[in-house]
């Protein structure tokens, strides 16, 4: 079934609100899966791989529909991919370095979540911004 035409872009306040809405969302899904995968006893890095999986998964498939009002795009999905692929490697490397440094303190968890996470918010949406949705209904990066 073929989805609605999107309406007009949004405005930069408009998508950098509704962004940072699916952010917090998105970092709930994320935070709370990671501190689980903890308490279980997997490794930081496992329990972040697979809590960053289902955070950006959720963010993607909400911003793309509300944020960024984009019709469903192959190449655009493979260009967040992508982007997630490099915010993947920062937000994972910047959460065990803050992680690592703090023995056992109280608030390492969340304090190296939110490093990691506010870092990678910025790169995403910027990059999402400015060139994956860009114009999103004009064709760019494929609209299928």
């Amino acid at each position: 079934m073929a989805e609605p035409p999107m309406s007009p872009q949004l405005s930069l306040t408009t998508q950098a609100w509704r962004f940072l809405l699916t952010g917090g969302f998105s970092a709930i899904v994320d935070f709370g899966l990671y501190v689980l995968l903890l308490e279980v006893g997997l490794h930081v890095n496992i329990a972040k791989t697979l809590s960053f999986i289902a955070g950006t998964t959720t963010a993607y498939l909400i911003n793309r529909r509300w944020t960024f009002q984009a019709p469903p795009s192959r190449a655009r999905f493979l260009a967040v991919c992508a982007l997630y692929a490099t915010t993947y490697a920062a937000q994972v490397g910047l959460n065990y370095v803050f992680f690592t440094a703090w023995e056992e303190k109280p608030w390492r968890v969340p304090v190296a979540f939110v490093i990691a996470q506010g870092t990678a918010t910025v790169i995403n949406f910027v990059v999402q911004r400015t060139v994956i949705f860009r114009l999103a209904g004009a064709g760019r990066l494929g609209d299928e």
